[in-house]
């Protein structure tokens, strides 16, 4: 018997694979997962395994966290602070408070994020190479890399771009900074 979340995920592939008008073999040339095996998920014969998951949603530019958000049929219209989950890097001390995180009907989520003073913090971005990212500075200073190009970011500057490459953010030995990125998907 299939499971309810077998059959969520074989529904949003197949649509998102319908979305962008892919056919099963040019999706299997963008994620490095077999034609057969795609046709498997989105009929729900088979549990995709977190790593063909993270295979898929980084070829269609977003984070498996985003993924998986996408296969849940409702969300919550009010989130208290209380119930925002919060990731922090012991060795960078970069925090991030997941404050409207993504769902199926929803484009975005929304994080607040805080870089200590002296930190620099490095994401990759393969897994969603393409996204829509706007990173809007609170307080504090920061310097940003991305795609390539450097930006000095300052109290109320936005940065907007699509994901490229990797993010590389840091601040000054003195000055930390507090910022809000919201991810959107296509």
């Amino acid at each position: 018997m299939k499971s309810d979340l077998t059959v969520r995920l074989a529904d949003r592939l197949s649509r998102l694979r319908a979305d962008k008008g892919w056919t099963l073999d040019q999706l299997a040339g963008a994620s490095g997962v077999s034609r057969a095996a795609l046709s498997r998920l989105e009929n729900a014969e088979v549990s995709p395994s977190a790593d063909v998951l993270d295979k898929l949603a980084s070829a269609h530019s977003m984070s498996l966290s985003r993924l998986l958000a996408m296969t849940e049929a409702a969300f919550p219209a009010h989130i208290q602070r209380d119930d925002q989950a919060i990731w922090r890097d012991s060795e960078t001390g970069f925090a991030r408070r997941i404050m409207s995180p993504g769902a199926a009907a929803l484009a975005g989520e929304v994080e607040e994020c805080r870089l200590p003073p002296g930190s620099e913090v490095v994401q990759d971005g393969a897994d969603i190479e393409g996204q829509e990212v706007h990173i809007l500075i609170l307080s504090g200073y920061m310097h940003a890399d991305q795609g390539g190009q450097a930006y000095s970011l300052a109290p109320g500057d936005a940065l907007r771009f699509r994901q490229s490459g990797a993010l590389r953010l840091v601040t000054a030995k003195g000055q930390g900074c507090k910022f809000m990125i919201c991810r959107l998907s296509g």
